[in-house]
């Protein structure tokens, strides 16, 4: 990676000019305001922009700022976040309002350094805040990142490995701007190349970008065979049997632990392998409860980082106290439950049940 810069140090006019003329319009880009910089960079951390743009506004209007949010009761908290996946995101971001309240009187830190100190918040999103909000010379190195410099240095090396990632890091720290206002957009230029001209899956749209006439990759016909990375392990498959209990007109629901997957949050009751009929009548039986009517069966899966929910349901009409973990949701408490997207096939039946909107 010696020879790495003397082609990459040629991207920072060009890219700057380009993101000037071409960036998407995000909200979170007409402000430098920490607090809201924050929310979103935590909120697009593997989930597509699409997807946030309606939390965001929505989580600002229930918590404006971050005193609001070090408040906020944990269930509202968890509903405002409903949908977004990886809840220990939501948790962390009322960890971090706390510690800015209690440490820095509300005020974002606005030195890098001091942005690592706050839980959740890694080396790439410290330098997105101290970047975006103050104008600081520091990288924000994700993987659209290292897939833009990767493929203008046209380099081999695994961007999985986490000493490639710190060298990508020194070599992006050569090229940052002086100019503070410069700065401000430079890593949000950098990721937006990646995310819009240099793109990660089918063919990069070469012909749009800033780099084209330095980038090696496109110059040697290389540029799809770029970055490499470790292929991942494969995913754990569990098999799980969800239970759509239907009591008077109520749908049971059960509180997850707090701690492990989706770990506080609230689920429809579930075993953790798959049960046929008879196995759920002898189930649902040792928990108090006995079976009136078969209403459905329902399939569903759900993908997370490391593991896929394979799940199997049925909608039930029981009767019976049933065990102390349950609490029992009528169509006017059921929508103040965070259930996770995992459940999604699931929540809707119980929504319909319930004669709900979804």
């Amino acid at each position: 990676m010696s020879n790495m810069n003397s082609n990459l140090k040629q991207l920072t006019k060009p890219l700057l000019a380009w993101y000037r003329q071409n960036a998407r319009d995000l909200p979170w880009r007409h402000t430098d305001d920490p607090y809201r910089i924050w929310v979103s960079e935590i909120m697009l951390q593997q989930t597509r922009v699409a997807a946030v743009l309606g939390y965001y506004h929505r989580f600002l209007s229930a918590f404006p700022t971050v005193y609001e949010l070090a408040n906020a009761p944990e269930q509202q908290l968890m509903k405002q976040w409903e949908g977004l996946g990886y809840y220990s995101r939501a948790r962390n971001m009322q960890k971090t309002a706390l510690q800015v309240v209690e440490q820095y009187e509300g005020v974002f830190p606005e030195t890098y350094e001091e942005l690592l100190k706050l839980p959740g918040v890694g080396e790439y999103t410290a330098g997105a805040i101290a970047s975006a909000a103050f104008g600081v010379a520091v990288p924000a190195v994700d993987g659209n990142v290292l897939r833009v410099v990767s493929r203008i240095c046209e380099c081999y090396d695994d961007i999985a490995d986490t000493k490639v990632k710190a060298a990508f890091r020194r070599k992006i720290e050569e090229i940052l701007p002086d100019n503070r206002e410069d700065m401000r957009v430079f890593n949000q230029a950098l990721m937006e190349l990646g995310a819009t001209v240099c793109v990660p899956n089918g063919a990069p749209k070469c012909e749009n970008c800033p780099a084209c006439d330095f980038c090696r990759a496109r110059l040697s016909g290389t540029v799809e065979k770029l970055p490499v990375k470790a292929p991942k392990k494969a995913r754990r498959i569990e098999e799980k049997t969800v239970l759509v209990l239907v009591r008077d007109g109520q749908i049971a629901l059960r509180k997850r632990s707090d701690s492990g997957l989706l770990a506080g949050l609230w689920e429809f009751p579930n075993t953790d392998s798959v049960l046929n009929e008879t196995a759920v009548y002898e189930y649902l039986k040792s928990c108090g409860l006995s079976v009136l009517d078969w209403k459905k069966q329902l399939k569903s899966k759900h993908i997370f980082t490391h593991v896929e929910w394979r799940m199997t349901g049925y909608v039930l009409q029981v009767s019976g106290e049933g065990p102390c973990d349950l609490i029992w949701a009528d169509s006017e408490s059921f929508a103040q439950y965070a259930l996770p997207s995992a459940f999604a096939k699931f929540t809707a039946e119980a929504q319909q049940i319930l004669n709900l909107k979804e």
